[in-house]
């Protein structure tokens, strides 16, 4: 019997996946547990439309990264720091930072987990740090860490 999964299944399938199961298994655990429906037209075009919607909601997703990706690449942050001698700064500088400034002086909202900083900026001076947007989309952003 064809049905498809509504919820992931270890050793089975995963969510919205049309598997084969045996009558029984379908019939006396999945179906009565609400983890899987019936295979038949009406419920096979609800999946599809559902299918259909996701990879257009992806494809907005990725458009929307590719324009950010396009902005930060313009963009050099200026970092205000307190420093002592020979460009030490005082503390560093994080990538929450870096988020809080993007969000507060270009309108950018970038979640802090996705900035990679290799380790905590200690230093003044220009530097390229890159920024996972989405799935296989990596913008990078120039920022100039100065003293105040």
């Amino acid at each position: 019997m064809k049905v498809i999964l509504k919820a992931d299944i270890k050793g089975v399938g995963k969510k919205d996946e049309v598997i084969n199961a045996s009558d029984g298994y379908a019939r006396n655990f999945l179906l009565p547990k609400n983890l899987a429906v019936e295979a038949n037209a009406e419920n096979m075009s609800k999946l599809k439309s559902k299918q259909d919607a996701n990879a257009y909601k992806k494809g907005q997703e990725k458009e929307e990264a590719k324009k950010t990706a396009d902005k930060l690449s313009k963009i050099l942050l200026k970092v205000p720091v307190k420093s002592g001698e020979n460009g030490k700064i005082f503390g560093g500088v994080s990538a929450k930072e870096i988020s809080e400034l993007l969000k507060s002086e270009y309108k950018i909202d970038i979640d802090k987990k996705k900035i990679e900083v290799k380790e905590t900026i200690k230093t003044l001076g220009t530097r390229t740090i890159t920024i996972k947007l989405y799935e296989g989309i990596v913008g990078s952003l120039k920022i100039d860490v100065i003293s105040k």
